[in-house]
């Protein structure tokens, strides 16, 4: 278990490359129940203003959390997490897509046994979550 006293403010605890494909969005809109047309279709995307298909923004958020939660061994361990969608991520039909992943220790609270690790989610060198925050305990379990 990693412990609180153990960590400094901006060290990099996790970092990691996920690739989406249209496969990837299909699957996710069963799973998740959200069809909406933009995640699948070229046409429909392109006919509401946009310049292609693009990933759900819950997708790139619950994967972009991924790093952490195996950093920190236990998803229970995760109290909080928060990000402000910036830039779509575009799947291309043949290439999809990769976001990249960077965790750093955004603060640490030694009272609460917790820390802040800020995360940095890019895709082809855009930052895509803006504000992208997870709270964790670190907090020994009996």
């Amino acid at each position: 278990m990693i412990a609180v006293e153990q960590l400094t403010v901006g060290e990099e605890v996790a970092t990691a490359t996920y690739r989406f494909t249209r496969d990837s969005l299909v699957r996710y809109a069963g799973a998740s129940g959200d069809f909406n047309p933009i995640h699948y279709r070229d046409d429909v995307a392109v006919s509401v203003g946009l310049p292609g298909v693009l990933a759900h923004g819950m997708l790139t958020m619950g994967v972009s959390v991924q790093p952490v939660v195996e950093w920190i061994g236990d998803p229970g361990r995760v109290r909080g997490y928060q990000v402000k969608f910036t830039r779509p991520v575009l799947v291309d039909p043949s290439e999809g897509a990769e976001i990249t992943v960077l965790a750093k220790v955004g603060s640490v609270s030694p009272e609460d046994q917790t820390a802040r690790i800020d995360l940095t989610v890019t895709f082809n060198g855009d930052t895509v979550l803006g504000k992208a925050q997870v709270l964790v305990s670190l907090a020994p379990t009996a």
